[in-house]
């Protein structure tokens, strides 16, 4: 039994060391990812049969053999592994065929020993069965086929004991409270960042007298990142008093999961506790959700898992409450406090963002400390330090969300740490981090929208709708907006080692710098003003140096007129221009030509745009694949040559309310796919053979309140599949349109959104 114990210890030491190998090698690799890649799965795969294995071979009287032939091959492939560095040497090129088909044999293996442990783990069960069918032989029926009552201790789901001190918690209880003791939802997420407290307050909300009265039976369980169905469902049966079943797989799990609810909920109302749901296991929350009466389950997560059912988000602590928690953890033992002023107490706060875990780390580690060494830290934090440097625990907690974006995907990652380049407590134009993403990790720009979505999923950040139609997916980002917690944006720092150019300054006159003549590879550049009036810049002929711009977005500045500045971007696919000045911009631009390769124009609350020129029609007829002009209230007509943009897929028109009518030209536009004029209520008409639009698939015209009727070239759209609109222009499309026409009308919901005035504001 001893070698066996030896044996079985060996065998999982190896593999977490096979495991470790292999992940580091993937993030660093070069050469050989994909291979690596597939390695990793099956480790992950293997993984949860080793842990068994170990854990089993220390009770049975498994096979040393076994232990010894699985050993032999975890400790080949890490042989394997550590060769990756002197293989990839340039000069041992002529080894890299050879090393491709170890890779592969090692992949091979492991699937190999997957399939063998799984026969090995079969018969395991079996004995344990009996094992367990020994030890409980003295056992009571419950209601003749009831559940097997268990001599196994309670406790293993007991909800943890409350913390002595806690603040800042009593409203987000109460609101907990409120939805649990309700009858409406029968899943509550609690979601925040790492650090907020959300165990902390489950525990406290579990020993309420009023949560404990209404649940009899509470169930607290530790899911964590690596969630075994199995280990669960045995941990609440034996909570329960019934010994814990041999579990084969997870469907069997599954059926004897809902076995044992089915029968408590017979019983008495139960409160289920899932702490610590990683984003990835929703799979793992459905099993849980069953139709049993007086059942609730209760999601603590970093993610915000939408539609399981009341998702509640805990906020960071107020000034007070953080000043309070910070004192609890810097005082000593005997009473003494040893703190310094406040106002240095103030700022160490002020460091920890509010963020609980911060707080208590930080106060224990400065507690006892003299005077010398708080302002010693706060100097450090003031400069390019960082709490993070300080406490390993807490860099070691906000870092692990950051490993699972890697372990999800490297790029998101890379995504999450460009929001360092921004400046603190600013709203992050989305479509700015789209143009970064797009460039500088090759994504399209539905993929880096995506990213956007999946990181305010996560809570690494913040995702604001500004614009009223919230709701909308069409594409159209120009009022949507990041913001991020400061410690988030801490460890970003800590962890980025990403370049990218975002200038951004507050006042009324800017000079661009010199150094930009010397980025002849810059891609992507963003110019921000954070004064409350579009500031003139100066040097704007340096722009002419980047040769190999991409994108700009302009921000609150004046533009002058481009064709006397005589810069020409000969790369650039997209301008976007937000609350700037444009004046006369894009007048006479058809003698110089700045943007010959000009994909997307993006116009935005640019309240002295009042035309768009006839000659920029002219001068983009052959590029120009994307038209955005919104909130421009002075825009009051466009140009019959608009129709001679012959690649224009889509025309956007938001909210200019002054705009009458659509040229007659637009007709011409033969590669249109959407047209969005939602919310200019001046326009009277449509032009009449508007039907024409032969590509045409999606139309926005929601809030054009004013139009009387639709012309009858509507029945002539070829590809139409889709027309928002208010009530009343439904009225008037399913009047005009025949039964057997397969449009989607749309009705546009009635949006209580206010957050586009924050547009308004500096």
């Amino acid at each position: 039994m001893a070698l066996l114990l030896i044996g079985g210890a060996a065998l999982g030491a190896a593999f977490e060391t096979l495991f470790g190998e292999v992940k580091i090698k993937i993030k660093k690799a070069a050469m050989f990812k994909g291979k690596l890649k597939k390695i990793e799965r099956k480790l992950i795969a293997l993984d949860p049969h080793i842990k068994e294995f170990e854990r089993r071979s220390l009770v049975l009287d498994l096979s040393q053999t076994n232990t010894k032939n699985f050993l032999e091959e975890i400790n080949h492939g890490h042989d394997r592994i550590s060769k990756y560095y002197s293989v990839t040497k340039w000069w041992n090129f002529h080894k890299w065929p050879r090393y491709t088909t170890e890779l592969l044999e090692l992949d091979e293996s492991l699937g190999d020993l997957l399939t063998i442990l799984q026969a090995q783990l079969a018969p395991v069960h079996l004995a344990t069965q009996e094992l367990v069918r020994e030890i409980h032989a003295a056992t009571v029926t419950s209601q003749g086929q009831g559940l097997q009552e268990s001599r196994f201790v309670k406790g293993c789901c007991e909800v943890p004991e409350t913390p002595e001190f806690t603040v800042g918690l009593d409203k987000p209880l109460e609101e907990l409270k409120m939805v649990l003791l309700g009858e409406d939802s029968s899943v509550l997420v609690l979601t925040a960042p790492p650090g907020y407290g959300k165990t902390t307050l489950v525990k406290k909300l579990c020993s309420d007298d009023n949560i404990k009265e209404k649940f009899t039976n509470i169930m607290f369980v530790k899911v964590s990142k690596t969630a075994d169905l199995k280990l669960i469902v045995q941990s609440l049966y034996e909570h329960n008093g019934c010994a814990g079943p041999v579990l084969i797989d997870d469907d069997d799990a599954t059926n004897k999961l809902e076995i044992l609810l089915k029968e408590i909920g017979q019983k008495s109302p139960m409160l289920l506790v899932l702490d610590d749901v990683w984003s990835g296991s929703e799979s793992l929350v459905m099993k849980f959700i069953l139709p049993t009466p007086k059942y609730k389950i209760l999601v603590t997560s970093r993610s915000k898992f939408e539609g399981f059912g009341s998702l509640y988000e805990l906020k960071s602590l107020s000034n007070e409450d953080a000043t309070a928690l910070f004192h609890r953890h810097a005082i000593l033992e005997d009473g003494n406090s040893n703190i310094p002023n406040e106002d240095v107490v103030k700022k160490v706060v002020e460091h920890c963002k509010n963020v609980p875990l911060a707080l208590k780390l930080i106060g224990t580690f400065l507690r006892g400390k003299s005077q010398v060494i708080w302002e010693q830290k706060v100097e450090e934090w003031s400069g390019d330090s960082s709490p993070l440097n300080s406490e390993k625990a807490l860099l070691a907690c906000l870092k692990s969300s950051l490993d699972f974006l890697e372990e999800k995907d490297v790029k998101l990652k890379e995504c999450f740490l460009d929001l360092a380049a921004f400046p603190e407590d600013k709203r992050i134009p989305a479509t700015a981090l789209i143009d970064i993403w797009t460039e500088l990790h090759g994504l399209r720009e539905l993929h880096a929208a995506a990213n956007l979505f999946e990181l305010n999923h996560l809570n690494m950040a913040n995702l604001v709708v500004t614009r009223r139609d919230a709701y909308e997916n069409d594409g159209y980002y120009s009022e949507h907006f990041v913001t991020q917690h400061d410690m988030l944006r801490e460890l970003a720092i800590h962890q980025s080692k990403a370049e990218v150019l975002i200038l951004n300054f507050q006042s009324e006159n800017y000079a661009l710098p010199d150094f930009l003549k010397t980025m002849n590879k810059l891609k992507v550049l963003i110019i921000t003003n954070h004064g409350f009036f579009p500031a003139e810049l100066t040097n704007f002929e340096l722009l002419g140096s980047l040769t190999n711009l991409k994108r700009i977005r302009f921000e609150r500045v004046v533009i002058p007129p481009l064709s006397k500045t005589s810069i020409k971007l000969e790369n650039l696919q997209k301008l976007s221009l937000f609350m700037c000045t444009v004046g006369q911009a894009f007048d006479s631009i058809q003698r110089s030509k700045p943007f010959p390769k000009l994909e997307e124009l993006n116009i935005d609350y640019c309240r002295d745009f009042v035309a768009l020129p006839a000659e920029f029609c002219d001068a983009v007829k052959n590029v120009l694949r994307k038209l955005s002009i919104t909130h421009c209230h002075k825009l009051s007509t466009l140009p019959e040559e608009i129709g001679e943009m012959d690649h224009l897929e889509v025309l956007r028109l938001r909210s200019c309310i002054d705009l009458e009518s659509l040229p007659d030209s637009i007709c011409s536009l033969s590669s249109l796919k959407f047209l969005d004029i939602s919310d200019c209520f001046s326009i009277r008409n449509l032009p009449e053979e508007i039907g024409n639009l032969s590509r045409l698939e999606k139309l926005n015209m929601k809030g054009c309140s004013r139009l009387p009727e639709l012309p009858p070239s509507v029945l002539d759209f070829e590809r139409l599949k889709e027309v928002v609109c208010d009530e009343e222009l439904e009225e008037l499309w399913e009047s005009s349109l025949p039964s057997d026409r397969s449009i989607s009308l749309k009705v546009a919901k009635e949006d209580i959104n206010l957050n586009w005035l924050e547009n308004l504001q500096s």
